[in-house]
């Protein structure tokens, strides 16, 4: 195992081709591509600064350690990855990447970050910055803020727990996606998503859950929530009231109150949806 301690690199492929390399206070200055192709990589207290730091790479471990913002798309195609206690500053981080952990990651600008990533589980990360992991699959989601219009578009097999999501158009296009105990707020929420079930959250969307097959609310607040479920196939047990229901194409909608219900028999076939005021029975449409 090579041991570098304090060391300043620079030059393209630094280090490149590696394996088994022990990484402490170093500083990998400009040159692209440093520790390319590497393996079986442990760094600690490190500073990346330039481009395309860790691609191709088998078995990495970063600790404590910055990608600047310099260190644009810095880790692509890399598998067996973990991160923790890091801040990653560089836009386009993560491409392609399969078996990385992330846990106490702050991402300040997540622009196009975890594109086509596969089995990610995050822990404790702040990300900003919108198309927040596109494409995914099988992401592990827990205790996370996530300020990011159109993450998780086209993503399958997500579990989200005890987060919070500020994000415009969220899960769109996915498959398979649970959201536990959490906060979203965020205009068009789930559109054309299949199998999007959502538990014990609180939801703030104008025109949102549209548009899918497959809706499952448990025990949800829909707050400031407007123009819901168009076209969806709905069945949402809802916690306190709704701001307004419109078209849904089938299933079973139960709230303590309906602001307004809209159901336009030129749009959807109406005897293919229950809307329940709760203990109160079935509620009549506008």
């Amino acid at each position: 195992m090579k041991q570098f301690k304090r060391r300043i690199f620079t030059g393209e492929r630094a280090l490149f081709n590696q394996n088994g390399v022990t990484l402490s206070e170093c500083t990998f200055e400009d040159g692209e591509s440093p520790l390319k192709e590497g393996k079986n990589i442990s760094a600690d207290s490190c500073a990346f600064r330039w481009k395309y730091p860790l691609w191709y790479c088998d078995g990495v471990r970063v600790t404590n350690s910055t990608l600047f913002d310099t260190a644009r798309a810095g880790i692509w195609y890399t598998k067996n990855i973990s991160m923790r206690d890091c801040i990653v500053e560089a836009p386009k981080t993560f491409r392609r990447c399969a078996n990385l952990t992330l846990e106490n990651v702050t991402i300040p600008d997540a622009q196009e970050t975890l594109w086509s990533c596969s089995d990610v589980t995050m822990t404790n990360v702040t990300a900003r910055g919108d198309y927040l992991a596109m494409n995914g699959k099988r992401f592990v989601v827990k205790d996370c803020t996530i300020l990011s219009n159109y993450c998780f578009d086209g993503a399958e097999d997500i579990t989200i727990e005890n987060c919070k999501l500020l994000a415009k158009d969220a899960f769109w296009n996915s498959k398979n996606v649970t959201v536990k105990n959490s906060y979203i707020s965020g205009e068009y929420l789930g559109w054309n998503a299949q199998n999007l079930t959502l538990e014990n959250c609180t939801i703030e969307s104008l025109q949102g859950l549209c548009y899918i097959k497959g809706l499952r609310l448990v025990n949800c607040r829909l707050i400031n929530t407007t123009l819901a479920f168009e076209y969806s196939e709905v069945d949402a047990d809802i916690s306190g009231g709704v701001g307004s229901v419109k078209n849904p194409s089938s299933g079973r909608i139960v709230a303590d109150s309906f602001g307004e219900i809209i159901m336009e028999e030129d749009k959807v076939n109406t005897s293919l949806t229950t809307i329940e005021v709760r203990g109160k029975g079935r509620e009549k449409s506008a």
